[in-house]
């Protein structure tokens, strides 16, 4: 199947019988050559054979019906007789199944003469070639009578104006469901009436049935999505008319496609999408669009919605050799441009944010890749078509592996097919204009790292996207730039462009055509923050005590020593957290114990005397290490994820504590394991640390020892663990979407995904009192502990210490100066008896409640 593409084609007779042009089949849509051009046969046999070596694409339904692809492209349609679909099967038996490649003169349907012969209107069985503008010529045999395997006709192909592959785009129009009224559904005939009536228009035309597409313009396609009387089908188009395209091929639908309609009883139809979702959250108010916060922000401006043009390209090339010059020559211009976008990022002090474009360069530089693309090249396909297939083909794979960051990564990989493409197309690398109108909020269906990074915060205020999540590199680029971002936005948007809103993240919702009374609200706010983030960063220095005397830790999360400078800068007593992981993340191989010991004793040396609590590796999940691929899971966040990792694969949990603890004379170590969910795995782990520092002969009564709690078993059974731990360390993130069963990043349901839900409180709570029976402290590192709204519950809970983002530190210790703390603590146990978080929210903005717990005792 790998040979190189031929200018010719010999096609051989499937039957033994009489040859004959297609003007006399009995069906216009054959004799018109509306479903594709070729030669026919009318059978004195019952054997239908492959009329070359090709591969067995789609077999129909009924059996009537066969299509093939030989290597180099080119589908063969094989249809035996006329209005045969109405048999439903009955007098056809299929020799072969979908994905089989046969040699010429295969056996491919066997089928009862006589029962076919008296129920159809003729056995003329059809030999097209589906896309007519492959064809330069064709010449048909003289042979009247013919035998199987003799030659029916030969083609002479053109490399030229063949018809360009369709994809399905974000922004292509959509029609209203229409019922399919043909008695025996789309086959043949009706799907060469499709194709006939959107030949007028230019745009992209696509046919949907049950999440599936096809090209409009294929009769083979149409059949393959096996629509029957009384499905349901969608109209996708894209282009200058698509409009029209829409409105003509509906009424084509509707009144049959040429053919005798059934009348369908629509009065049982039922249809399981017609009400809203009662999971989500839905706005009362029209003008409010809720969505959920990737980036903090609140900010005024206009949505302007991005429509970046789609490139189009032929399927098929006449020399390979000509079309990998082409795809050289544009993935080292994409290379070019990824080097200039990582020296701009780090010339802004930007270095963990250039890491992501580091990693967009080894996906376009990776060899499997390349070789898929060769392989396509090789088999007559361009460039364009094999770079696109190529890299839609593995980020599918990525995205089907059912986790968020998995996701995230297949956005990156089309991030960087999608930037080949337009350089292939002859398009700008760039989807959004250079230039954008001041206090500009950037609307889409979802953005890629590219797009984000290449952004001026001067001019882009906010970012809305339909789509995306919380962990998407986009978002982590948004906050790092300092814009507004909100996630899961109702589609709506984006038809809204130019529409001046209000995007206010923390309460998670656009306004729309906001009034001047709305606009001056958000501006006193937007001063206010400011004034109080002015001076928090005054008093950054002084200790984070409550009006009544209690003391809390402000610590930061951090991922390197620059992370670990800012720390400093901004006040920071402690790092909460180390995510080792950034030593592993996006490396092709395992950084050695000398370069972890390094890593670790810079971080050391630059917070001085200030703790530092490293968490050992902590991958799996969503989070995948690209050297240390793990068995495909079902369910990665319920297996093979966290410490489990380094006990399964012990040498890689042993080299990073050899690494921690040569490092732990350079200041105050902490060492937390992730993840923890038992006893065993608890015990198994301080078996290796203390071996290994038995080995090392480091002294380790300086060193504490902690662990995650991020499942609800681990808070469950915290009074057993407390005895064998320095301290806990609590991760909402983690622990609120084990509680209530919802991945934190889910496009829909993410907003459900509350730490404040009275169930995780009480797990926080639990762990928290079983701790302090013990005689040790209670840290949180997830996102919880920087919410303002959360922040005086955690204090009323009697959280030790509170590890929040870097830059967010000083106004957390800033909020905890204002608090009581016995009120914070009447305030916590009212927050847990609340219903939902709903409520709890409530509870925290009731002007009541944010008047006592800021009174002085």
């Amino acid at each position: 199947m790998n040979n190189p593409i031929s200018t010719r084609l010999q096609l051989l007779s499937p039957f033994t019988g009489l040859s004959c042009p297609l003007s006399d089949i009995p069906d216009a849509a054959f004799a018109q050559k509306m479903v594709g051009d070729g030669f026919a046969v009318d059978p004195t046999d019952n054997i239908l054979h492959a009329p070359c070596e090709a591969q067995i694409t789609q077999i129909h339904p009924s059996k009537h019906a066969i299509t093939l692809k030989t290597a180099a492209g080119i589908e063969i349609l094989l249809h035996i007789g006329v209005d045969t679909v109405k048999l439903k099967g009955e007098g056809f038996e299929a020799l072969v199944k979908e994905g089989d490649i046969v040699a010429a003169q295969t056996p491919l349907i066997k089928l009862d003469l006589d029962k076919v012969g008296e129920q159809a209107t003729s056995l003329r069985t059809v030999v097209l070639l589906t896309d007519m503008q492959q064809i330069s010529s064709l010449i048909p045999t003289t042979q009247k009578n013919i035998r199987a395997g003799d030659v029916l006709f030969d083609v002479v192909l053109s490399s030229e104006n063949q018809t360009q592959a369709v994809e399905k785009s974000d922004n292509m129009l959509t029609s209203a469901p229409i019922t399919v009224i043909n008695p025996t559904g789309i086959h043949a005939r009706p799907a060469a009436a499709i194709v006939t009536a959107i030949k007028p228009f230019s745009c992209d035309v696509m046919i949907e049935k049950a999440a599936e597409q096809t090209n409009a313009r294929s009769v083979v396609g149409i059949m393959g999505l096996d629509i029957r009387c009384g499905d349901k089908i969608v109209i996708l188009a894209k282009g200058t008319d698509q409009l029209a395209a829409i409105e003509a091929l509906t009424q084509a639908i509707q009144s049959g496609l040429g053919e005798e309609a059934t009348a369908i009883d629509t009065s049982n139809d039922f249809d399981p999408f017609s009400e809203p979702s009662l999971l989500l959250q839905h706005s009362q108010d029209p003008r409010r669009l809720l969505g959920v916060e990737a980036s903090p922000g609140q900010v005024k401006g206009r949505l302007y919605v991005i429509e970046a043009q789609v490139p189009k390209f032929d399927t098929f090339a006449s020399d390979p050799l000509v079309e990998q010059t082409k795809l050289d020559n544009a993935i080292k211009i994409a290379d070019a441009t990824l080097v200039e976008l990582v020296d701009e990022l780090r010339s802004k002090g930007m270095e963990d944010k250039a890491d992501i474009f580091i990693a967009h360069q080894e996906l376009l530089n990776d060899p499997d890749l390349y070789q898929r693309c060769q392989t396509e090249l090789k088999q007559g396909k361009s460039a364009p078509y094999a770079w696109e297939k190529s890299v839609c083909r593995q980020a599918n794979k990525l995205a089907s592996m059912d986790n968020n960051l998995l996701a995230g990564r297949a956005i990156d990989l089309n991030d960087v097919g999608n930037r080949v493409s337009r350089i292939l197309a002859g398009l700008s690398q760039d989807t959004i204009p250079a230039q954008l109108p001041e206090n500009t909020i950037i609307v889409a269906k979802e953005l890629t790292p590219s797009d984000t990074a290449k952004l001026n915060p001067d001019h882009v205020l906010g970012i809305c996207t339909s789509l995306g999540g919380t962990t998407s590199h986009s978002a982590i680029l948004a906050r790092a730039m300092g814009i507004a971002a909100m996630a899961a936005v109702d589609p709506k948007v984006l038809t809204l462009h130019n529409t001046e809103v209000l995007l206010d993240t923390a309460k998670g919702y656009l306004l729309l055509n906001p009034t001047q009374e709305e606009m001056l609200q958000l501006q006193a706010i937007k001063e206010a923050n400011q004034e109080q983030h002015t001076i928090a960063l005054e008093h950054k220095d002084e200790a984070a005590v409550t009006l009544d005397g209690t003391r809390f830790e402000v610590a930061g999360n951090i991922a390197n020593v620059t992370d670990a400078k800012q720390l400093v800068e901004l006040g920071g007593e402690a790092v909460g957290l180390l995510r080792s992981e950034f030593l592993y993340q996006d490396q092709a191989i395992s950084p050695t114990e000398a370069e972890q010991e390094q890593a670790y004793r810079q971080v050391l040396n630059t917070l001085g005397e200030r703790p530092l609590v490293v968490r050992t590796l902590d991958v799996g999940g969503d989070k995948p290490l690209s050297y240390l691929p793990l068995p495909k899971e079902d369910n990665p966040f319920l297996g093979e994820r966290g410490i489990r990792v380094g006990l399964d694969k012990p040498a890689i949990l042993r080299q990073q504590i050899r690494a921690l603890l040569k490092a732990s004379a350079a200041g105050r170590l902490r060492i937390m394991f992730p993840m923890v969910a038992s006893l065993f795995e608890l015990k198994l782990a301080k078996q290796v640390l203390n071996e290994e520092a038995d080995k090392l002969a480091i002294d380790m009564s300086n060193i504490e020892i902690g662990i995650m709690i991020e499942v609800p078993s681990a808070a469950i059974i915290a009074d057993v663990l407390a005895e064998h731990v320095d301290f806990f360390s609590i991760g909402t993130n983690d622990l609120t979407q084990y509680t209530l069963a919802i991945d934190r990043g889910h496009p829909k349901l993410a907003a459900l995904a509350d730490g404040l839900h009275p169930a995780v409180l009480r797990l926080i709570e639990l762990t928290t009192k079983a701790a302090h029976a013990k005689g040790k402290w209670v840290g949180i590192c997830g996102g919880l502990a920087g919410e303002k709204d959360a922040v005086p519950i955690l204090v009323g809970l009697g959280i030790d210490e509170l590890s929040v983002s870097v830059p967010s530190i000083p106004e957390i210790k800033h909020q905890i100066r204002q608090l009581n703390h016995h009120a914070c603590k009447a305030l916590a146990a009212k927050a847990l008896v609340c219903a939902d978080a709903k409520d709890v929210r409530e509870l925290m903005r009731d002007p009541v409640t944010l008047l006592t717990i800021s009174k002085q005792s």
